[in-house]
Parts: structure tokens; C-alpha cells; sequence
């Protein structure tokens, strides 16, 4: 008797949990689409500011000598009269700075490198080192294999003029949709997540920041210290920090202006980076600055958010468990019943998803083919092990001290074929 009541409430509290996580991440995903109007405002509402302001864009990069002097060559480009590049390159890394310095010499007075001589190295202590020598009104943060679209600039500081942000997030996208059925799935994670959840964020003041394409008052850098130096995922981190500190921060959102990159290119680089992330999601939550957010509807929404990625992946594993013991295991009927519900977020999720990707087909030019959605379908439960095996990984490395960071390797698939549409656009 006590084994079957434990049994069924076991299934009914995994089945409650999972609708939960499911119908949360369902309503993030939709929070840009509730109405035509929020889907309006999550772009550029003006085109200019009625005053410039300068830029200083950081551009950290280490072995990224395949990818880098096109970045820089097209960042130089910039529709923008105050602006400066400033390459951050390793000490031991001789082939990246002989690009990097080929780059300032092509386009003097806007590029210029400096040497970070920390070790080990990472991203946020190459940030650091180079936030002293910025000479503009606002820090942009961009990476090596970054396709950023010229008129960028302009629409970020009529952003900051109109909303009065100390932060401003512009759009990042995955490009290669169609070089394999992870990449499909991760381009369509990106997605939403800048075009939808994190507008979500932001409205509630508490936002865990993008990695580039993050600009940010230099005088307010400055003050908070810049970015953690040991955290593996710093922009999150900083967008915790920035946020317990009451900084608005602004999100934008528009398909012709996104920053556009490109997806690991194999299912180990898939994993290592999402390790990185979770790890980084993992540290960000054990520091406990989020405690200090005011509201303690922030707080429970930054316990949730810096969670969410195991429970994401914990989701991904437990819903096929959840399914089988309807047929495998003899339960009560209401049981049975109750074990189904995960199934109705599951479905209108996979809807979602595909009518999404028609959308991101129109909306960047690409022709998305029968079987792109069939891929999709497939690796919904393929992709979530993958989820689930980085969140594990990232438990522990975490676990065992190890904070080293996993570079994800470029190769500018992104750019193949987009360069020129880009330029017209």
C-alpha cells in the first residue's frame, strides 16, 4: 500500500515539476509575441540620436588568427564618426597578434591592440585589461568571429538617448541553420532568447546579460570593477551585478541588425560550451549577488533563471521517463492522468518552434526545406541529452575546482554566402 502511494506521488510531483518548467519556458519563449505592439517594441525605434556619443568596442580574441582580420576589417567599417577598436591578444599567442597588428596598421587611428599578459587566460580578464585604455562614452563587447552590421552604432545610441539605459543589448543571432541538426536547434535557441526572453528580463529588472553585442556606460564599468575575472560566464554575471544595482538596462532586437556568429561546429565544442555556460550560470548563483536585488520577485526570478539550465536539461531526460510509466507502470487512473500533462507544453512547444523557424527563414532570407523541420522534430529529445549531459559536466567540473576555459573553435560558417546581402541590406 505505502509503496504504491509513494509510487504515485513520486510520478505526480515529476509530472507537476516538469509541466512547470515547460509551460515557464513556453511563456519566455512567446513573451515577445503576446501582442503585435511588443513584438514591435523589441526592435530599434529610432534611427539616430540627436547627440553621438563615442564608442570604445572591445574585441577579445585568442587563436582566432582564421577569423579575425575579417572582423576587424569589416568593424572598421562602421557608419559612425567617434568610435575605436581595441583588439585584445595573449602575450603567447604570436599568430592572432600578427593579425591583430596587420588589422591596426590597414586602419590606423581606429584599431588598436593591446597585449594581456594575464595567465591563465580567459575572457573577462582580457576585457579587464583593456577597459583602462577606452577612450569613448560607452564599452561594446564583441568577439572575434563577430559579423556586425555597419549602421549598428548609431541605433545603439539613439537607444541609450531614448531610454535613458546605463545598458543597451543589442541582438545576437546563430547563422548556419542548416549545417546540422544541432545547429539547427541551437540557432533557434538564440532566437528566442534575444528576440523574446530576454525583453522578458529586462522588464522585470533582472537581466543575465549576452556575451557581445552588450554596450555599457564607461564611467559605470569602471565603478562596479568591471567583469569578474574567474567567472565563466562574466556577462551574466555582470547583468546580475549591474542589475542588484538598479541599472536599466534596454534590449533590442532587429533581424537586419543582429550581430550574426556561427554554432560550435561539432557536438564536443556543442557540449564544452554549454559546460562553460552552466558552470558559469552555477558560479553566478553560488557568489549570491542576486540576493541583494530589492524585490523578492527578482530574487525568486534569479534563483529560477540561474537554475533553469539544469532544470531544462533535467526536463529533457525526465519527460520519456514520465511517458513510459503510463504504459509500463500500473497507477491509479487520476494518476495516469495527471502523468499526460507534460505533454500539452511539450506540443504547443514543438509548434512554436517550427512556426518560429519558418519565420527565421523569412525574416534572414534562407529557404527552410521540409527537412529542416523534420530535424527539428527528431532532435527535440537527441538535443535535450546533450543539455543534460553539459549540465552533469559543468556539476563536475564545478565540483572539482576546475574553472579553466574551454575555447569554442571558429570558422566563419556564418559568413559563407551573408556578406553581401549584408552590405545591402
Amino acid at each position: 500500500m505505502w509503496p504504491q502511494l509513494l509510487l504515485n506521488g513520486v510520478l505526480a510531483a515529476l509530472s507537476l515539476g516538469l509541466v512547470t518548467i515547460s509551460g515557464t519556458t513556453l511563456w519566455w519563449m512567446l513573451h515577445a509575441w503576446r501582442s503585435p505592439e511588443a513584438l514591435a517594441a523589441t526592435g530599434f525605434r529610432r534611427r539616430a540620436a540627436g547627440a553621438p556619443r563615442s564608442f570604445s568596442l572591445l574585441l577579445p580574441a585568442r587563436h582566432e588568427q582564421d577569423v579575425l582580420g575579417d572582423t576587424i576589417d569589416a568593424m572598421a567599417r562602421l557608419d559612425h564618426p567617434r568610435y575605436e577598436v581595441i583588439v585584445i591578444i595573449g602575450h603567447d599567442d604570436p599568430q592572432t597578434d600578427s593579425v591583430a597588428r596587420a588589422g591596426a596598421a590597414r586602419h590606423p587611428g581606429i584599431v588598436r591592440v593591446v597585449m594581456d599578459h594575464n595567465m591563465p587566460k580567459n575572457k573577462p580578464k582580457a576585457l579587464n585589461t583593456a577597459l583602462p585604455a577606452c577612450r569613448g562614452d560607452i564599452v561594446g563587447v564583441f568577439d572575434a568571429e563577430d559579423e556586425v552590421h555597419p549602421g549598428l552604432l548609431r541605433l545603439v545610441e539613439a537607444r541609450f538617448e531614448e531610454s535613458g539605459a546605463d545598458v543597451v543589448q543589442a541582438g545576437v543571432q546563430l547563422m548556419n541553420v542548416q549545417t546540422s541538426w544541432w545547429s539547427l536547434r541551437n540557432c533557434l535557441e538564440y532566437y528566442f532568447w534575444f528576440r523574446s526572453r530576454l525583453h522578458f528580463h529586462a522588464d522585470q529588472r533582472f537581466i543575465p546579460l549576452g556575451g557581445n553585442t552588450v554596450f555599457t556606460k564607461t564611467k559605470l564599468l569602471r565603478e562596479v570593477g568591471g567583469w569578474d575575472r574567474d567567472c565563466l560566464a562574466e556577462d551574466c554575471e555582470i547583468g546580475v551585478r549591474l542589475s542588484t544595482r538598479g541599472a536599466r538596462v534596454a534590449v533590442a532586437y532587429d533581424p537586419q541588425t543582429v550581430t550574426r556568429e556561427e554554432t560550435p561546429g561539432s557536438i564536443s565544442s556543442l557540449v564544452k560550451q554549454r559546460t562553460r555556460w552552466d558552470q558559469g550560470f552555477l558560479q553566478v548563483y553560488r557568489k549570491g549577488e542576486w540576493r541583494k536585488l530589492p524585490g523578492r520577485r527578482q530574487r525568486l526570478l534569479a534563483r529560477y533563471t540561474l537554475a533553469m539550465p539544469f532544470l531544462q536539461a533535467a526536463t529533457g531526460v525526465l519527460l520519456p521517463v514520465s511517458l513510459a510509466s503510463m504504459f509500463v507502470l500500473k497507477v491509479p487512473v487520476p494518476t495516469a492522468l495527471v502523468t499526460f500533462l507534460p505533454l500539452a507544453p511539450t506540443f504547443v512547444m514543438m509548434a512554436v518552434e517550427a512556426a518560429a523557424l519558418g519565420e527565421f527563414g523569412r525574416e534572414f532570407g534562407i529557404r527552410i526545406r521540409v527537412r529542416d523541420h523534420a530535424r527539428l522534430m527528431l532532435g527535440t529529445f537527441p538535443y535535450q541529452l546533450l543539455l543534460a549531459v553539459a549540465a552533469v559536466r559543468s556539476v563536475w567540473r564545478e565540483s572539482r575546482g576546475h574553472g579553466g576555459w574551454e575555447k569554442t573553435t571558429h570558422t566563419n560558417a556564418h559568413r559563407t554566402g551573408t556578406s553581401e546581402r549584408r552590405a545591402s541590406a
